[in-house]
């Protein structure tokens, strides 16, 4: 075990987080977002287990660790990549989502000089205000992006909730189906329809997604088991506890619950405000802001309370803990979307990759370097 921070990983949990939505989902293509696990290839293989049909990732690097430790599935890349990445995505990326035509342009000349085919879904802007063309211009968008030599349009995709926090609903999402409409017709073959990422499962399992959307993207519901939208549980049987972040007291002290002084602000520019609970034992992990997002640690142990959290410190309140923990044992907890995020991220989180009814199987710090996968199969033969 790590004498540092460690997330333990139980892929079996994942797989059959997937299975179960892709049972519930008969009728929709569900492709497994990798980027919250920095494209861990353990964890593509679960979801590909599961029922993925495709995978996909924002980052170019994710992509390449998938390629690099031979997953065999379609790869999509979620980001419109700069003009100087456009080799690179025709030698790592299937498909990627597109809304700017230099960049299809740049694709096509890319793909021209190695005589491939490039697949590009053709995104629309029904509202979230990210990525994607406006409704009235989806439709020059896509036939002049068909017309590229070396370039196919694989279908029409949306994206919602990410920036402006825009819930799908059968009004924007029936917005996008018709419009994909008019471009299959325009085209004359059928295209993907792309109806977001998991914000959009909610309505998907309550049976009202709008006839025409045949895909989704999906990746916090899966890995964590959360309604998006909510971030309450998104079904009984999802498992909430795929991830579970461990890390051991280095101090445990009993000290005033108000610091003495003057107050200045603090390294995130803020000057805290705490309430005096008069003398209260508190412990300090090794994991702080660097590592993790604070305020989405979650101890496992209802008697634990997170106080907050420096660089490199996470300050606990455990005066409810009996017998008191002393340095060496370790507290778990679970992760919000953005603490795990930011946890998977850094190189200072060891990663553990367990099977729930099997010997876990360790991998080196990164959890996702460079021939990580290959030595994790040597330790479980």
């Amino acid at each position: 075990m790590s004498g540092t921070a460690t997330i333990r990983i139980d892929l079996e949990k994942i797989e059959e987080n997937f299975r179960t939505l892709a049972r519930l989902l008969p009728g929709l293509d569900l492709l497994a977002v990798t980027k919250m696990t920095c494209g861990s290839p353990a964890v593509a293989r679960a979801a590909l287990a599961g029922g993925a049909v495709a995978l996909g990732d924002p980052r170019l690097v994710n992509l390449a660790r998938l390629r690099d430790h031979g997953v065999q599935a379609p790869l999509w890349l979620l980001r419109s990549p700069t003009l100087q990445q456009a080799d690179e995505v025709i030698r790592l990326a299937d498909v990627s989502l597109e809304s700017e035509l230099d960049t299809v342009r740049a694709l096509a000349a890319a793909a021209a000089r190695i005589g491939a085919v490039h697949r590009v879904v053709c995104m629309v802007d029904v509202g979230d205000l990210r990525e994607g063309v406006l409704p009235a211009e989806l439709l020059r968008f896509v036939t002049a992006t068909d017309a590229l030599p070396h370039i196919v349009v694989e279908g029409v995709g949306v994206n919602l909730t990410c920036f402006g926090a825009i819930m799908p609903t059968p009004e924007n999402l029936g917005q996008v189906a018709a419009l994909a409409d008019e471009a299959q017709r325009v085209l004359g073959r059928p295209l993907v329809v792309s109806g977001g990422n998991s914000g959009t499962l909610p309505l998907a399992l309550a049976g009202g997604l709008p006839p025409g959307i045949t895909s989704l993207r999906i990746g916090e519901s899966f890995l964590l088991g959360v309604n998006t939208l909510t971030r309450e549980p998104l079904l009984p049987e999802l498992h909430l506890d795929a991830f579970v972040l461990e890390a051991p007291v280095i101090e445990c002290q009993v000290k005033p619950s108000r610091p003495i002084g003057v107050s200045a602000q603090d390294m995130m520019g803020a000057v805290p405000v705490f309430a005096d609970r008069g003398l209260r034992r508190r412990a300090i992990l090794p994991l702080g802001r660097q590592d993790v997002v604070p305020e989405q640690v979650r101890p496992l142990d209802p008697r634990v309370e997170v106080l907050g959290a420096s660089s490199d410190h996470l300050i606990l309140d455990v005066e409810a803990v009996d017998p008191p923990p002393k340095p060496g044992d370790r507290f778990s907890f679970t992760l919000g979307y953005a603490a795990l995020l930011q946890a998977f991220t850094s190189e200072y989180v060891d990663k553990e990759y367990v099977h729930s009814r099997d010997d876990h199987v360790s991998l080196p710090e990164s959890g996702v370097g460079e021939g990580a996968e290959e030595r994790a199969d040597e330790e479980k033969e």
